[in-house]
This record gives structure tokens, C-alpha cells and sequence, in this order.
């Protein structure tokens, strides 16, 4: 498998190579019969671009020079927990499937982010309880005590599913990669084989408030993030992510706000291994009407990158050995994997996303005019109260974008979820083992099948939601260099200037590569004697 001269997805924060050519026609992918409908004044989640087919990539125009950036990426999991990744993207605001009502807009200060319902899967109305149709704990195989203390979950082909051992939790994940989460020195390391991965440390305590950095380390390149530390329902911590800087309140109305004319805008994809490898599954709008479209698209296809950069990872891994586990597992094509034929990204997944998109853009808006009132200071994340939910855990957001590998259960069967697949939570309130329902809206072939409920660990949507903002971020920037060019209509003047946070980050920690590559090598090890421990056991339960 090839991979992409742009994989940079969730791993660095510049700008991919681009592609002169418009994207080439798909034989899958039918066009667009209308454009979309013009919005009004006011963001509203009634007025939809057109889902009707997907559209034809011959019919936009070609803007050599237009890349989807790569956005950083948060990879976060429990140490607790061997087999459940954190990953950033967005706690997400759900819609209602078979139409999409929108909460009231009073003048132009975007959407109201409260009170939607996630989308009706099999009849579940996203709540408190997910009445009836919860997800399994218990994935299918064994569990094996190792002689160190440490536990090794067995799959039933005999593979290494995850092991818990010298400090680390590993998981072996469905479709070959690999994440490490350990301590060492007071630092918590998280490490994905050849993916890279990231080293946590305490940084500033300001205003009451708790920061934490994260350097992480990716084909030798650093990038630094920083997340603020706050706790709700007698838990801590969670972990969210802290904009390095500010646009002026201007441009973020803008970004969510109608065009006066919808543009067509050419991505230059055509030639690109992921574009044609995922043509089927998804297409970008035939035109946008108003940026967040754009926006949209954006998101979808960074994701979509490093979904494909991250299966070549794995494959490579399998395949040489080294810091990927080496003990890969082929997709999952029975139980609840999504293993018929070419499936596509719902209209109503695609518009749940860029609600979201939208209701992000407000939400920034609204801290950015905080901040400038201020003089700076805006809160990022909720307030370090109780009487605050995580992103993860708020009502109001229901609509969540995967960001990584992740293994669920679904029908007693285990099955993968990867970078941008949608589900909806159900669930608001975490069982024992700080899980919630969730239900698969749209997922790729091989992947949990739409319609599934499964589990998922409430700190894994806290990551998705802060990748959600990062990748946001990211477009913004794109965005903010190509408008008022190749049709795009320009932001308003001075709006696109930024100011920095007032919680700067951090210089990179240089010696996280380091920590990286010794606890992939400890893990190897921790790994091999698990599947010696598990060989001799005989594959009974113990």
C-alpha cells in the first residue's frame, strides 16, 4: 500500500504538499443535481448544502495550491486501561437524523450550541440511559494472568489483544497498530509504534487553573500543545485543549455565516492514493455556500489522510517488525464490522459534522470577544467545576468525530472504529468503568457497521472533541491565507489577524523521543512474554 505524500493529519500543524490537478472523477460517485440552497442571514441548522448524490469531481474549478492542512492530533488514553484510545476530535453537537432542526439564532451570534437530541439510530434517542441497547464490555477470547502480576487479554485466533504489564497498558489494535501508555518520571508517555506519539507533563497553574504540555514527537519533528486540567463529577482530570491563539471575533461570524453566492472550489485531490482509495466513501460539496462548508470538507479529508497514512503504518509494521506490535490482526469482517460492500458517508453524518463545525465557530467567537474584553484570559475549556460537563459528557454535544484506531464490541463481536467514522452518544452518565453508550452514525468498510451500539470510554470522546477544535484550528488558518482568492470571498479586514494565548506553550521537551522509543521497546518485550505466558497456558482463562 502506498502512502501519501501528506500524512500529516494528526501529527504536525504544517500545510500538506499540494496537487496542481482538480480531483478526477470517481465512477462511484454520482453528481450533484442542484446547488444548494442559499442560507439566511443567520446560522441556521435548517438549510442544508445539497446531500441528494454525491458530486463529481470533475465539476469544480482547480485552485493549484490548495492542500488540506494537516492538524495536530491529541492521542490520549487512561493509563488504566489497556485497549481504550483517547483521540481528539470533537464533543460534537448531534442532529436529528431524517432532518436536521436547528435550535433558534437570535442575531448573528451563531448557533445555539444547547438541546439537540443525537441522531435516531434504531429508534434510540440520544439520552441519559440509551434505553435497551447498550454496548458490551466483554470482548470475545481470554484473559491470562502473567507471572509478573500483569494480565494479557487473548483474542481467539490466539493473538495478543492487549497486555498490562511493567507499568504499561498495550493494545494491539484490530487493524495492526499499536498504543503504549505508560509513566516515567512523573511523565505520562503515550507511544503508537511508527505513528509517533506524545509525552505529558504539569506545566503552569494560573488563575486556580491546572496545564499540562504535550510534546509530541512524530518522524523527527516536535509540536507542542497545551490542554488545561479540570475535574467534574468527582473525576480527574480531563484534558482540554487550549487554542495557542486567537482570530478577532470577525472572522470567526464570518466563518459561519453564508456567502453571498455559493463558490466552487477545486482541492486538487485527484491524484492522491487516499483521495481514490476513499472516493467511493466520501466526495466534497459541488459548491459552498457559506465557509464552514468548507470548513467541512476539510476536516473530512485530513481525517481521511491519516486514516490511510495510518493503515500503510500498520501494514509496514506488520511487515518489518518494529515498534507496531508485530502482531497485527487482518480487519474484522464478521460480528459487527461494516464487511459488505462500498459504503458511503451519510448526508446526515456529513451535515451533523458541519453543525458542529458551526457551533465551534460561534463558540470561539464568543471567547474570542472574551478575550478581547478581558484582556485576555479566555477559558478555553469549561471552569474547573462540577457543575460543568466535559465536551465528553455535555448534552449539548452528541456528535463526535473518530480520530484513531479504536476497538469496541458490538454483538459480542469485536470491531474497529478508525479516523473519521461518526457515532452519537446515548448515554450522558459513565458506567464503572467510565464508558458510555455511543451508536455508530457512518463508518467505513470493515469498520463497526452503521446502526451498532457499542462502548466507548468518556476520556476517548474528551480527546475526539479536543482534536475536533484542533483540526478547526487548523482549516482556520488554511482559510485565513486563501481568502479573498481563487474565488473565495475575503473575511473581514483585520479579522484575521491573531493574538496569542495567555498560556503560551512550552518549548518542546526534547527528550520525549527518547521516553517514546524506550517504552516501544519495553513493550516489545512486555509483549513477547505475554505470548509466551499464553502459549504455555494452554488458552484457558485464569
Amino acid at each position: 500500500m502506498l502512502v501519501p505524500a501528506f500524512v500529516w493529519a494528526q501529527h504536525k500543524t504544517s500545510s500538506a504538499p499540494s496537487h496542481s490537478s482538480a480531483p478526477a472523477p470517481h465512477a462511484s460517485a454520482p453528481s450533484h443535481s442542484s446547488a444548494p440552497a442559499q442560507h439566511s442571514s443567520t446560522p441556521s441548522h435548517t438549510t442544508t448544502q445539497g446531500h441528494t448524490t454525491t458530486p463529481s469531481h470533475g465539476t469544480t474549478t482547480s485552485h493549484t495550491g490548495t492542500t488540506t492542512g494537516h492538524t495536530n492530533t491529541t492521542q490520549g488514553r487512561t493509563g488504566s486501561t489497556a485497549g481504550n484510545k483517547g483521540t481528539t476530535t470533537g464533543g460534537n453537537k448531534g442532529t436529528t437524523t431524517g432532518g436536521n432542526k436547528g435550535p433558534s439564532n437570535a442575531g448573528s451570534k451563531g448557533p445555539n450550541t444547547g438541546g439537540n437530541k443525537g441522531p435516531n439510530n434504531a429508534g434510540n434517542k440520544g439520552g441519559n440511559n440509551g434505553a435497551g441497547m447498550k454496548g458490551s464490555h466483554t470482548p470475545p477470547g481470554h484473559e491470562v494472568s502473567l507471572k509478573n502480576g500483569g494480565k494479557a487479554s487473548v483474542r481467539p485466533n490466539g493473538q495478543i489483544r492487549s497486555v498490562n504489564s511493567h507499568g504499561m497498558a498495550i493494545h494491539n489494535n484490530l487493524h495492526g497498530g499499536r498504543t503504549i501508555v505508560g509513566t516515567h518520571n512523573g511523565a505520562r508517555v503515550v507511544s503508537n509504534g511508527r505513528h509517533g506519539g506524545y509525552v505529558q507533563r504539569a506545566y503552569v497553574t494560573r488563575g486556580g487553573r491546572s496545564y499540562v504540555s504535550r510534546t509530541y514527537y512524530y518522524h523527527g519533528a516536535y509540536r507542542v500543545g497545551v490542554y488545561r486540567s479540570y475535574g467534574y463529577g468527582g473525576y480527574c482530570c480531563y484534558y482540554g485543549y487550549y487554542h495557542p491563539y486567537w482570530y478577532g471575533a470577525g472572522f470567526y461570524g464570518w466563518g459561519y455565516s453564508p456567502w453571498a453566492s455559493p463558490i466552487a472550489w477545486g482541492w486538487g485531490w485527484g491524484g492522491a492514493p487516499w483521495y481514490g482509495y476513499y472516493g467511493g466513501w466520501w466526495n466534497p460539496y459541488p459548491v459552498y455556500a457559506a465557509p464552514y462548508f468548507w470548513l467541512t470538507d476539510y476536516l473530512i479529508a485530513a481525517n481521511l489522510q491519516a486514516a490511510y497514512a495510518a493503515q500503510a503504518e500498520a501494514a509496514a509494521s506488520a511487515g518489518g517488525g518494529g515498534g507496531g506490535g508485530g502482531d497485527a490482526q487482518p480487519a474484522n469482517d464478521s460480528g459487527g464490522g461494516n464487511s459488505g460492500g462500498q459504503v458511503t458517508l451519510s448526508p446526515d453524518g456529513k451535515q451533523a459534522i458541519a453543525d458542529e463545525v458551526k457551533a465551534q465557530l460561534a463558540a470561539a467567537q464568543a471567547e474570542s470577544q472574551q478575550q478581547s474584553t478581558s484582556g485576555g484570559g479566555a477559558a478555553a475549556a469549561p471552569a474547573a467545576s462540577n457543575d460543568v460537563p466535559p465536551p465528553a459528557r455535555d448534552p449539548a454535544h452528541r456528535t463526535f468525530v473518530v480520530n484513531d484506531d479504536l476497538d469496541v464490541v458490538a454483538d459480542g463481536q469485536e470491531c474497529a472504529l478508525t479516523q473519521g467514522d461518526v457515532i452519537t452518544r446515548l448515554s450522558d452518565t459513565p458506567d464503572g468503568d467510565r464508558k458510555v453508550n455511543v451508536s455508530v452514525a457512518s463508518s467505513k468498510r470493515n469498520d463497526c457497521a452503521p446502526g451498532k451500539n457499542v462502548l466507548v470510554a468518556v476520556d476517548d470522546l474528551q480527546e475526539m472533541h479536543n482534536h475536533f477544535q484542533e483540526q478547526i484550528d487548523s482549516g482556520l488558518k488554511e482559510m485565513a491565507a486563501k481568502q479573498g482568492t481563487g474565488g473565495m470571498p475575503a473575511a473581514p479586514s483585520g479579522s484575521t489577524a491573531t493574538k496569542p494565548s495567555d498560556v503560551p506553550p512550552p518549548d518542546p521537551d526534547k527528550t520525549a523521543a527518547k521516553s517514546i522509543d524506550e517504552q516501544d521497546k519495553s513493550a516489545d518485550e512486555a509483549v513477547s512474554e505475554a505470548k509466551q505466558e499464553a502459549g504455555s497456558s494452554g488458552g484457558g482463562s485464569h
